[in-house]
């Protein structure tokens, strides 16, 4: 995969290498900013486990 996208991506490996920098910036920034966001309320993390009785 990552081999494929190598040789699709122009230029010599200087110009490749700073485009698949900026595809990984890409699809992190992606990520951090519209995917984590939207799946926050139904991830269980923030969900207590511990009662406390008699409080």
């Amino acid at each position: 995969m990552y081999g494929l996208i190598w040789n699709i991506l122009p230029g010599p490996w200087f110009v490749k290498f700073l485009l698949a920098l900026a595809l990984i910036a890409g699809a992190a920034a992606l990520l951090w900013y519209v995917v984590f966001p939207w799946a926050d309320p139904y991830m269980p993390f923030n969900d207590g486990a511990v009662e406390v009785e008699g409080g």
